[in-house]
């Protein structure tokens, strides 16, 4: 088992997402406003931006998180990473194989991925991998694509799939909820909409903390 990701929380248990859409905000923006509500590990995820545009935000993003001690991975884009140097990368299940990435980014980055499904976290728990994330857990808005919700009782079997692997739950959750899922087995909560649901404020990420 890879301590890194657990480390990287810092004792924190959630590990917010950027979303420009929701908060209205640049992505240095949000990591500004996280870092200073205590998140000590941030995913920049950005689905609408062209390649440049993400790269510029990227850079902007990851020098106001390394004044806050701050650790950053990029979603998907393994390029974006390994141009920046991030500290590692988030991959779903139709992105570049961990492998590969793996062998880019180097042995010390953080490599995480997104699975839906009991048979896609077993295959995930044999990859030189950081975290594993498992979701939608419950319905969710942010998610375009068509997974079916897991609720947490496949939350409660892909822990014990994954063993020791640290396991970060993700989709639809919430302040009121997140104990729930903790409960449930998962070392970590992913949180995308509870964070930005007010435009240009954090608003649920000390709650989460």
């Amino acid at each position: 088992m890879s301590s890194t990701f657990m480390r990287a929380l810092a004792g924190t248990r959630l590990y917010p997402l950027t979303d420009r859409y929701l908060s209205r905000l640049s992505h240095a923006e949000q990591v500004s406003h996280l870092g200073k509500a205590g998140a000590r590990i941030v995913q920049l995820r950005e689905k609408l931006l062209p390649p440049f545009e993400f790269y510029q935000e990227a850079a902007n993003a990851l020098r106001v998180a390394r004044q806050l001690g701050i650790k950053v991975l990029i979603n998907d884009r393994v390029d974006i990473a390994l141009a920046l140097k991030v500290d590692g990368v988030h991959l779903g299940q139709g992105d570049l194989p961990p492998e590969a990435a793996r062998r880019l980014l180097g042995p010390k980055a953080m490599i995480g991925v997104s699975t839906h499904n009991p048979e896609q976290a077993r295959l995930a728990a044999k990859m030189h991998i950081d975290y594993i994330a498992i979701g939608p857990i419950f319905a969710t808005s942010t998610k375009q694509a068509s997974e079916t919700p897991t609720g947490l009782t496949i939350l409660r079997e892909v822990r014990h799939i994954v063993g020791q692997i640290p396991l970060v739950a993700i989709g639809g959750i919430t302040s009121e909820n997140s104990q729930d899922v903790l409960d449930a087995g998962a070392d970590a909560v992913a949180v995308i909409s509870d964070i930005w649901s007010s435009p240009g404020t954090v608003a649920d990420a000390r709650a989460l903390l």
